[in-house]
């Protein structure tokens, strides 16, 4: 049985789901929902590496004041994602929900897909405005732009279509290649989704060997898509998705590179890997039957000096 059975082709490979909410938050009031301090809210799980992205350039550009946030309960069961009081975690503060299902359900009634975060909602309307980590993010850095409160830019015009390409790239071959090697049902999509994760790592290894970010000097978004990958890699996907052919460790630029990132003030208050374990190894108990989790790999090696520019 997969983990997600109606995310599966006849030949054994995952095919993620669409996001179902797709509306904009606007600064010129075009639509329905205009960016105004207060009052939306981001639904989160520190395990996820999309929700993840939005939580950190909510960080990066300083809205923590202006967007409120809450992290659900990183074991999810066939009920999905649950909100509770833990470590990390806790009850839903806006709402009530036992469940993000009822965000999603006050939404949409007729939803019968699977449950995802990030969710931004909409406390005016009582319903979820977007579903889609890469609309949000981009929403945090342009509806938003008046409330930030650090500068990042996050998507430079001048390398726009360049970014896009390589967002698509990272996408396809690395965020959600992982994935496709580790809900693969056979040995052939499985093999096919390793090895484009791999090919794509070499080909990153060879660029950062050329400049400090993806893009020259300064950070920009596509960099922290491919560091929510990254910083799960040694922990969960080498072992647990079977990406086991190198470890991040094991390349001398990626490794700098991710420990450049990681090393960013307030970056890694937004990192859990213990809700990324119990996430990956309890949760997905197809691939883990025992839902033993882990107690390494030896992370410290974080921790070093990245010795990539100032």
């Amino acid at each position: 049985m997969s983990q997600f059975p109606d995310e599966q082709s006849e030949d054994g490979a995952f095919k993620r789901q669409e996001d179902a909410f797709r509306d904009w938050v606007t600064a010129d009031g075009s639509s329905k929902y205009p960016a105004v301090a207060g009052r939306y809210h981001l639904y989160i799980s520190l395990a996820c590496p999309w929700a993840h992205r939005t939580f950190i350039t909510r960080h990066l550009l300083g809205l923590e004041k202006v967007i409120s946030a809450s992290v659900v309960n990183p074991i999810r069961d066939h009920r999905g994602w649950a909100f509770g009081d833990g470590p990390g975690f806790s009850k839903d503060p806006i709402n009530g929900f036992k469940f993000l299902a009822e965000a999603y359900a006050a939404s949409d009634p007729d939803f019968d897909g699977r449950v995802t975060v990030p969710v931004l909602w909409d406390k005016e309307t009582h319903r979820i405005v977007n579903n889609s980590e890469d609309d949000v993010c981009r929403m945090f850095a342009e509806a938003f732009a008046k409330f930030h409160t650090k500068k990042a830019d996050l998507f430079p015009v001048a390398i726009c279509k360049e970014q896009d390409a390589l967002s698509t790239f990272i996408y396809e071959n690395v965020n959600n290649g992982v994935y496709r090697a580790g809900f693969a049902d056979t040995q052939a999509a499985y093999e096919k989704g390793a090895r484009d994760v791999f090919a794509a790592l070499d080909q990153m290894e060879e660029r950062l060997a050329k400049q400090r970010y993806l893009f020259g000097s300064q950070f920009v978004e596509t960099d922290w898509r491919f560091f929510c990958t990254l910083i799960r890699f040694d922990a969960v996907y080498h072992g647990h998705f079977k990406c086991n052919v190198r470890r991040i460790l094991d390349y001398p630029n990626l490794s700098g590179y991710l420990r450049d990132l990681y090393q960013q003030p307030g970056i890694k208050d937004t990192v859990n890997f213990d809700h990324i374990k119990r996430h990956y190894y309890y949760t997905h108990d197809d691939i883990n039957p025992t839902r033993i989790v882990p107690i390494g790999p030896d992370l410290a090696w974080l921790d070093v000096p990245h010795q990539r520019g100032n």
